[in-house]
């Protein structure tokens, strides 16, 4: 797998029940999401990772993950990962484990 950081770019927009990462590269028009749910002060359950057909298998879903785990160290919240893929990336890396709700 290439690297695509150079050609991805990831975005947040809050929504009325929580928030959505999308994921855009540069040279596709289909875009990759993840979408996170609060629980309570402090919390956010990550819902869904979808990555079209179009742009799956470049390490989209991964790079998502990551940002919701950036983010998560900057602002101090915990998640709770009920998408399989986000749970998967947690067994993968043990030291986001101080991140579990």
């Amino acid at each position: 797998m290439t690297d695509i950081t150079d050609d991805l770019t990831i975005d947040h927009h809050d929504t009325d029940t929580g928030g959505k990462y999308v994921a855009e590269l540069k040279v596709e028009s289909a875009t990759g999401y993840l979408e996170w749910e609060p629980r309570g002060e402090n919390v956010r359950v990550a819902a869904h990772t979808v990555v079209p057909r179009a742009i799956g298998g470049r390490g989209v879903a991964g790079e998502l993950v990551k940002r919701l785990i950036a983010d998560a160290r900057e602002q101090g919240f915990k998640i709770v990962p009920q998408c399989s893929y986000v749970a998967a990336k947690f067994e993968k890396n043990p030291d986001w484990s101080d991140l579990l709700a």
